[in-house]
């Protein structure tokens, strides 16, 4: 009998004022008995909503089936057809606007938590399961893929099902991409990232670290040592920024830098071999999911005060709700309608104000209020005359966005890109050039990790069915 109540079983978490102050993970996963429970909540629908929402076409009543009736590893099977790495998946995909904004339930009460579920199943298999994974047999090709992200380590494992012989390349000293170098601790786990890759190279895939394809090897290189197909999976890892008086001051950061630092080279470490600001007063500029890492981290390494700073008002604010909600109970302040002018700093206690160099003692802005919509439907933000206050502040990080980096665009003839540097692809993610197929955040510009992942499937299919036509 299907479980009628209209809430989903509630998440359990460390509490706000514990959290704050450890990279634990937030969240504590759900019991088998919530797990069981949530799933007498799925109606089963005949058409299925769900399954279109989410960009990997996992097939979510199936697999939700199997925990009701206690079979977790079955579950877990299901999933894995579609899907190469549930654990991440189920911790940080947006679910609320993909699988559950489509859920049935969701019409007279929230969705299913199907994300809560997924991860629930993804944790039992890792806690319980020491089952090899299955090798194909060898089909004779080699594909080298280029970036160990979301895109690139989708690719591999669907292309390794298969029997490719598949190479990943790396520039970074750890595979993982942003999963490692991005997303914080407390929100993935890097152990749980590394038991998604260790199944992957179980699988057959081989890892190349330090590997920056563009540099070490190019691309034409790849196909010279004996690869009939590349597939470029490499993000978009090269940051925006406002282009205001004062970025240059010592305690700006980007976000990718400011991340990248605390959560792959350890810089929260007191003999870390990488600075990082800790303490003070931060503020950070922007309100994607990546801004709200970069707050709660900023808090996690001793900073007195945090604020989000935001041109927007809290309806347009791009984060996921859980993450907005995360942040405020953690006592994160968000100066919404607000747009920094300039950054100031100084060089010396004896220098007056510099916004050209020097470290960072605050930061100009204006108040903003919405007007037109833009080109996407959004409120455009319209600066108020007269309203420039100041933020008392010694760090400031950029989080407005990144672009695909140019390396591999200038050190590959043939292969075309946008006006925002994203590689051209058509719907099966063919570059222009020859053999050579792309996919992720290489693509789209930044994304989500989900989003990544689907079109990795793609461009593992399109690959597949270049080699069988």
């Amino acid at each position: 009998m299907a479980n009628m109540n209209p809430k989903k079983n509630p998440m359990p978490s460390q509490a706000p004022e514990v959290r704050a102050h450890n990279f634990k993970e937030v969240a504590y996963g759900y019991s088998e008995e919530m797990a069981l429970d949530e799933a007498m909540r799925c109606l089963n629908c005949k058409n299925h909503p769900c399954v279109a929402g989410c960009p990997v076409n996992i097939h979510i009543p199936a697999f939700i089936e199997k925990i009701r009736e206690g079979d977790f590893e079955g579950a877990y099977k299901i999933i894995t057809k579609t899907s190469t790495l549930p654990a991440v998946c189920g911790r940080v995909c947006p679910q609320e606007s993909q699988c559950e904004s489509k859920c049935v339930r969701g019409l007279k009460g929230e969705p299913v938590g199907i994300g809560r579920l997924e991860r629930f199943v993804a944790d039992w298999h890792n806690a319980h399961s020491d089952e090899i994974p299955e090798t194909a047999e060898p089909n004779g090709h080699k594909v080298a893929v280029v970036g160990s992200g979301p895109s690139g380590l989708t690719c591999a494992g669907d292309l390794a099902k298969k029997g490719y012989s598949v190479t990943v390349f790396e520039a970074l000293h750890k595979a993982g991409g942003v999963l490692v170098y991005g997303i914080p601790e407390f929100r993935l786990p890097k152990t749980i990232v590394q038991k998604e890759i260790d199944t992957l190279k179980a699988m057959g895939v081989d890892i190349e670290t330090n590997m920056i394809i563009g540099k070490t090897l190019t691309v034409d290189e790849l196909f010279h040592m004996g690869y009939e197909a590349v597939f470029i999976g490499s993000g978009a890892g090269l940051p925006m920024f406002m282009g205001i008086p004062g970025e240059s001051c010592k305690g700006v950061y980007s976000a990718n830098e400011f991340l990248t630092r605390s959560n792959l080279m350890k810089a929260y470490k007191d003999d870390s071999a990488t600075p990082i600001m800790k303490g003070g007063k931060v503020a950070v500029v922007g309100g994607g999911n990546v801004a709200m890492d970069a707050a709660r981290t900023a808090l996690r390494l001793g900073a007195e005060k945090v604020y989000i700073v935001y041109r927007r008002s809290l309806e347009e604010l791009p984060a996921r709700k859980e993450e907005v909600e995360h942040a405020m109970e953690e006592g994160i302040e968000f100066r919404l309608l607000c747009n920094p002018l300039e950054i100031h700093g100084y060089k010396n206690p004896e220098d007056p104000r510099d916004p050209k160099n020097g470290f960072v003692t605050g930061m100009r802005c204006i108040k903003m209020e919405l007007g037109e919509p833009d080109e996407r439907g959004r409120r455009r933000p319209v600066p108020v005359e007269g309203s420039e206050f100041d933020i008392d502040v010694d760090c400031v990080i950029i989080s407005i966005g990144t672009s695909p980096n140019p390396l591999i665009k200038s050190t590959t003839a043939g292969l075309e890109t946008n006006k925002r540097g994203g590689i051209i692809v058509t719907e099966n993610g063919e570059t222009t050039k020859a053999n050579v197929f792309a996919g992720g955040d290489a693509v789209t510009g930044a994304a989500t990790v989900i989003s990544a992942m689907g079109a990795g499937k793609i461009a593992a299919k399109a690959i597949d069915e270049s080699f069988n036509k």
